[in-house]
């Protein structure tokens, strides 16, 4: 991985954040350390990571709390650091969002390598449109993520966002759009198509953003203008 990524790394044990930040700097990752958790959201927000390494147990607040609270608007890799290891603690952490955990004492290479692998297999599945819009498209799991915060969307909605999103710019006409459901067609014809975006639109207008969105083009279709 030559590309360098802001990792979080979310640890009250100084000596244990350095040495973890120590070797993800090794392996041309660029490590931010927190040793509670009270900027980490507003910080999420303003710059997302590429990945959080979360310690469980932290001052001011709990890792278990911060995860819940990172799940509502940051969809990248979080590993959960945790001296428990009881099973039903490692899948409490697995249920409210973490990708992966790992128990105390643990080997810095063992966090640096989970971390990358997480980092693979979401960039694998998640794609940003080319005009480098916050847009995050999971196409495995079927969601999209616009400025931050996930969309609920029908299978039908994402569908047609992530044609329009997948080609920022481009016109797509009605029938266009109608041939992007397959087999979720179940109606036809453009009011089908148009009763779509309007619910697309109410949507994403749920997330505080006024940059981009959905353009209508008169007498054509519709397209999806990034900021």
């Amino acid at each position: 991985m030559t590309e360098q990524r802001t990792i979080f790394v979310v640890e009250d044990d100084h000596k244990i954040a350095q040495i973890v930040a120590d070797y993800l700097t090794s392996k041309g990752h660029f490590p931010r350390i927190f040793p509670d958790a009270r900027s980490v959201i507003d910080e999420a927000r303003s710059d997302p990571p590429a990945a959080i390494v979360l310690d469980i147990m932290l001052p001011a607040g709990n890792g278990v709390d911060l995860c819940r609270q990172l799940r509502e608007f940051y969809p990248a890799p979080i590993l959960m650091l945790t001296a428990k290891v009881e099973e039903v603690d490692k899948l409490k952490a697995l249920d409210i969002g973490a990708d992966d955990y790992i128990t105390k004492p643990f080997s810095p290479r063992e966090v640096v390598a989970r971390v990358n692998a997480m980092i693979r297999r979401s960039e694998g599945r998640m794609t940003k449109n080319p005009e480098g819009q916050t847009v995050l498209i999971d196409r495995e799991g079927q969601r999209i993520a616009w400025h931050g915060e996930w969309l609920d969307l029908s299978r039908s909605q994402f569908l047609l966002l992530s044609a329009l999103m997948g080609h920022p710019g481009r016109v797509y006409s009605r029938a266009q759009l109608l041939d992007q459901l397959g087999d979720q067609a179940m109606e036809s014809g453009d009011r089908a198509i148009d009763s779509h975006m309007k619910n697309i639109r109410k949507k994403m207008a749920t997330v505080e953003c006024d940059r981009g969105g959905i353009s209508s083009v008169y007498g054509s279709g519709y397209r999806f203008v990034p900021d």
